[in-house]
């Protein structure tokens, strides 16, 4: 139950008529003992206080902040410690181009968060629309290698390809369906960095298919790692070489797939993110 539901569907808990025990006239209390005083108040009060006390103590925790070295990074063993996950309190991105977020911080953590941003662009759907497609790789790709970056593409975007996935051969969605094709990034790892150029692995979740009725290529998900080396160019991340291989992928888990409406109608509903390390 989250907070702020009702404890029974009838308004028990915030409604306007609030449940309410009656107690048995004489003192009694409802499990047959006598009712206690003061002295269980004060303890109940101590009880409060001393909660109050450990949320504080773990929200302060919580909020401190982590060291960028390497070796605050992981503990004995090369196990992370709790500040590999801590906030790191800068600013992840200071303006977008379009839809891609730029402006990163030039250091390891704005290249972790360029790279995961990056995966987004390139693993979305308008990567399946050459216009789209050109646009976005003027942005993230160093302008060196933008050129061989659109060559390959273009030949990885056929109209074969584009038939391949459910859609027509000039890459638009057929009438009637919506087309999926997302990446959400699960963590980052710098791998190397050093001044003006980096190295950083993307752990990434997907999403392509088709959802509609009677599609013969449903949404599926994949799991994989996305490795960018970057380069630091006009005032920003920029990526000159990406490769991508398969996993880490977890035990499929027992939830019942969702219809092709429900899975259209999230997509249209739910927004992406902007990635930061």
């Amino acid at each position: 139950m989250s907070l702020g539901d009702d404890q029974d569907g009838s308004g028990g808990y915030g409604g306007t008529g609030q449940t309410r025990t009656r107690y048995p006239e004489g003192g009694a209390d409802v499990y047959g003992g006598a009712r206690r005083g003061g002295r269980s108040s004060s303890r109940s009060l101590v009880t409060v206080v001393g909660v109050i006390v450990l949320l504080i103590a773990a929200i302060a925790f919580a909020n401190r902040g982590g060291d960028d070295s390497a070796s605050s990074a992981e503990g004995a063993g090369g196990q992370p410690k709790a500040t590999t996950t801590a906030p790191s309190g800068t600013k992840p991105v200071q303006s977008t181009s379009g839809a891609i977020p730029t402006g990163y911080a030039h250091d390891t953590q704005g290249a972790q968060s360029a790279a995961a941003n990056y995966a987004v662009a390139l693993g979305s759907a308008d990567m399946f629309d050459k216009a789209k497609r050109d646009a976005m790789l003027q942005v993230i790709i160093a302008p060196s290698r933008v050129a061989a970056f659109q060559s390959t593409m273009d030949r990885a975007y056929t109209a074969a390809f584009n038939k391949n996935v459910g859609l027509n051969e000039d890459g638009s969605t057929p009438t009637g369906y919506t087309f999926v094709s997302r990446t959400s990034p699960i963590g980052t790892k710098a791998t190397a960095s050093s001044g003006n150029n980096a190295t950083v692995e993307v752990w990434c979740s997907g999403l392509l298919g088709m959802a509609g009725e009677n599609s013969t290529n449903p949404v599926t998900n994949s799991w994989f790692t996305v490795t960018m080396k970057l380069e630091w160019a006009a005032d920003d991340w920029k990526v000159v070489t990406q490769s991508q291989k398969e996993g880490p992928a977890p035990v499929p888990g027992d939830d019942p797939a969702s219809s092709a409406d429900d899975m259209a109608k999230a997509v249209d509903e739910y927004g992406g993110f902007t990635y930061a390390r």
